[in-house]
């Protein structure tokens, strides 16, 4: 599902990646964690095509994104992957069902198919009731939920999560962690996700240990 080979990243002088080889299996939910500083946002939007490596190949469901031109990597991102990060990003002005929807209209998708798929996401996360509710009438996991319906709407292969739950008290983050194996279970999704979390990274089937732009030895399989 994804491969990612020998992959460099520096910002002037300063080395952030310095070599990573990693696999990644369809429907596997994979954290990656270590210290500050470590490179792990960095390879998660190296992952997710935000960002382009210095070398090394990143090839995910059999294609090689360094070899896509803007525009189509673009296109790829929108169809292919999905993001969730720390802080939900929805635009206030529009309804949580307006937020879910916007990534189908921008693949193309007709307005009576995109609310039929954001309606069966916000009644599988049960939020239907909040469908026509504004951000700021959300709670902070309601909000995070709702990020997530977004990032699913057009079935993406990949989601790729940035410190997810980092800002939930405890009991939305127990529920949010349920939530993604709940939805790979449901929609064959694969997850990774970069936690501070040490409890959802001993959920997930795969931690992977990062520092100093290098994986180390021994990638820990959950139990």
């Amino acid at each position: 599902m994804i491969e990612i080979k020998n992959i460099t990243k520096s910002f002037g002088s300063l080395q952030v990646l310095k070599g990573i080889d990693l696999e990644i299996e369809k429907g596997e939910v994979v954290s990656i964690v270590g210290p500050s500083g470590a490179g792990k946002t960095t390879l998660l939007q190296i992952l997710g095509t935000l960002d382009r490596p210095d070398s090394g190949t990143v090839i995910v469901d059999g294609t090689d994104v360094g070899s896509l031109s803007a525009g189509k990597l673009s296109d790829f991102r929108n169809q292919h992957l999905g993001f969730v990060f720390q802080f939900h990003q929805l635009l206030p002005e529009f309804t949580a069902i307006e937020n879910v929807m916007i990534p189908a209209y921008i693949a193309g998708r007709k307005p009576k198919e995109a609310r039929e798929r954001a309606e069966e996401l916000l009644l599988f996360m049960g939020l239907s009731a909040r469908a026509s509710h504004k951000p700021n009438e959300l709670s902070g996991g309601e909000k995070q939920r709702v990020a997530v319906a977004r990032a699913l709407v057009n079935n993406p292969t990949v989601i790729l999560a940035d410190e997810p739950s980092g800002s939930l008290d405890s009991k939305n983050k127990q529920e949010l962690h349920q939530l993604f194996f709940d939805l790979r279970d449901k929609f064959g999704q694969t997850f990774v996700i970069v936690t501070h979390d040490e409890g959802l990274a001993r959920l997930t089937d795969r931690t992977i240990h990062l520092k100093d732009g290098l994986i180390q030895n021994g990638e820990v399989k959950a139990e």
